[in-house]
């Protein structure tokens, strides 16, 4: 996750805030991006004997061009799914995937149809991962902006107490270019107020460094699988369907509850804690 982060800008949930390279008079050609070596994601030998091969990946596209002296900033707070509620997550994903094809797992990018083949290997590989809820966009900086950076960061997000947050709705997204479409799990109720805040403090940083700021109204969330292209209307009745069908309607309750452990900010390939609290 890490090399992707450096390589391509914020590839997961909130790949949905990416900046927008400034306006050109001509139309050049969309600078495609290889995609990257399974094994630098994944350790040897954990898809097992899956059929796969990394061929199959769809080619993607920066998020910002690409300019010598610039990094990467995403700050974030990282995610864990529970163990208990992966069962009932990876059967959700899996009656999906038989409805939309081409969605794909975020960050590694194997296709979801291939991982249900294995019930534990889905559970592993799609839902056992970092996620992360963006409290700002994914935007280049210059070396000498880090410093100020992380120090204002790490003042105005000093955090006195821990919460929960319910990641309680399945919601579908598109990125800013609607090249890519995201399923994700959106914060709407508990956790939502102290998020909100949080986005506001990196979003005054923001400010202060001639950054673009977040959107007007967020909507936190972490994304699990994207697919190519806008399928925003196919993805969303699928997603309406099953829910509408799953037992007990619980996935349309709390899907899971995560305790908030701290904030990243990662900038090129290097993290640095903003704010952390003991496990």
């Amino acid at each position: 996750m890490e090399a992707l982060i450096a390589s391509y800008g914020d590839e997961s949930s909130d790949s949905e805030s990416p900046p927008q390279p400034p306006p050109s008079t001509s139309s050049p050609e969309p600078n495609l991006l290889p995609p990257p070596p399974i094994s630098l994601l994944i350790p040897p030998n954990s898809l097992g004997d899956l059929d796969y091969s990394p061929g199959e990946q769809p080619s993607r596209v920066r998020t910002f061009p690409h300019v010598e002296g610039n990094y990467a900033l995403h700050v974030y707070i990282p995610v864990y799914i529970p163990s208990p509620p992966k069962k009932e997550l990876a059967f959700f994903l899996k009656k999906l995937s038989r409805r939309v094809p081409g969605l794909h797992v975020v960050d590694i990018d194997v296709p979801l149809d291939i991982l249900t083949k294995d019930d534990a290997k889905l559970e592993q590989v799609a839902l056992g991962r970092e996620f992360h809820v963006s409290l700002g966009r994914t935007v280049p900086i210059r070396v000498h902006q880090i410093d100020s950076v992380v120090a204002m960061l790490r003042q105005k997000l000093q955090i006195q107490r821990r919460y929960w947050i319910d990641f309680s709705k399945w919601e579908v997204f598109l990125n800013d270019d609607r090249t890519r479409t995201f399923l994700s799990m959106e914060v709407t109720t508990t956790g939502l107020a102290e998020i909100t805040k949080q986005i506001q403090a990196v979003n005054e940083v923001y400010k202060l460094h001639n950054l673009p700021e977040f959107y007007k109204d967020p909507r936190p969330h972490i994304s699990v699988a994207w697919a190519y292209g806008d399928i925003d209307n196919s993805l969303k009745s699928a997603v309406q369907e099953e829910r509408s069908v799953t037992v007990g309607g619980s996935l349309q309750k709390c899907t899971f509850t995560s305790k908030f452990s701290g904030i990243e900010c990662r900038i090129g390939n290097k993290s640095y804690k903003i704010c952390k609290f003991p496990d």
